[in-house]
């Protein structure tokens, strides 16, 4: 009976150390296909695929060539079954528009938090004056750039097709003509072997 639990013990023990999780990094640009899911592939391709389109159409062009309009970016609406995270596809296309030198932009998000902090300065008798930012000083946005994220999913027995698309586009604020405009499309499948793995 000894050498049974001695056996025992060291089956469990062998079977727990084979369960062990391993941690490590690896390059955030290579492709993810984990599963069918949007990721993070999907997030780079489509932050490229707009900030390029974008950046080389050519009203785009003439409109930044001796100026640096300003937008805002209002968050993608996400119109897909499943939930991802729209304001990192709009920080992604933010950052990279802003750091093509091209536009200069105002954070909505943050207007609440700015308004806050500007009562602060003028009505809390805490600020010296002549340090104090007056309101009515910031500058308005020219443009503003938005978004849909859409998907498809079909499924027939073992295969499940996902078709992603995003569309953006860039809208003059003063005539409401949409200066710009383009989408990307993703299809991913999902195919189940015969023992379901």
């Amino acid at each position: 009976m000894k050498k049974f639990n001695l056996i025992f013990i060291i089956a469990v023990a062998i079977g727990l150390a084979g369960c062990q999780s391993r941690v490590q990094y690896g390059d955030a640009t290579e492709v993810e296909t984990v599963n069918e899911n949007f990721g993070s592939t999907d997030l780079q391709a489509i932050t490229a695929k707009m900030v390029d389109s974008m950046l080389s159409f050519p009203p785009v062009v003439a409109m930044t060539a001796k100026d640096r309009p300003v937008i805002f970016v209002d968050k993608i609406k996400n119109k897909t079954s499943e939930h991802i995270d729209t304001e990192s596809v709009t920080d992604s296309i933010s950052n990279k528009l802003l750091r093509s030198g091209k536009f200069r932009f105002i954070d909505m998000t943050k207007v609440d938090t700015v308004r806050k902090q500007l009562d602060y300065q003028n009505n809390a008798g805490m600020v010296d004056p002549s340090t104090a930012i007056n309101f009515g000083r910031q500058i308005g946005a020219q443009y503003m750039l938005y978004g849909n994220l859409s998907s498809i999913v079909k499924q027939d027995g073992s295969t499940k097709d996902v078709y992603y698309k995003m569309t953006m586009r860039l809208m003059d604020l003063e005539t409401g003509l949409i200066e710009w405009s383009d989408e990307k499309e993703i299809r991913k499948t999902k195919s189940k072997s015969f023992l379901g793995m």
